[in-house]
């Protein structure tokens, strides 16, 4: 599935995007029809990254490598993530995918 964010701007999900997030049930229910489902953060990965380097060793020195990335990434635009390894999770760095030029 790609994202479409008004024009012909094509993008790979990243792992948070592929992932199920996790829902709580209202005691109100969904509006009917209502079938969205929720979904991560394009980011998201990047702040866990943060999250767990807070835990390993000394937060002062492990903190900004994946902070700085994590910081790159929200102000990037959609598509334009950074590409840089994870430090801390165990999974694979997004990859750039080109737009297809119809």
């Amino acid at each position: 599935v790609t994202g479409n964010s008004g024009g012909g701007d094509r993008r790979r999900m990243s792992e948070s995007e592929q992932r199920p997030v996790p829902r709580r049930e209202s005691p109100w229910g969904l509006p009917e029809g209502d079938k969205r489902q929720p979904k991560a953060h394009r980011c998201n990965d990047r702040v866990e990254d943060v999250v767990q380097a807070a835990f390993e060793g000394n937060p002062f020195k492990t903190v900004p490598g994946p902070f700085k990335v994590f910081w790159q990434c929200m102000r990037s635009k959609p598509g334009e993530e950074p590409t840089v390894p994870f430090t801390y999770l165990q999974l694979d760095p997004p990859k750039r995918v080109e737009a297809k030029l119809d």
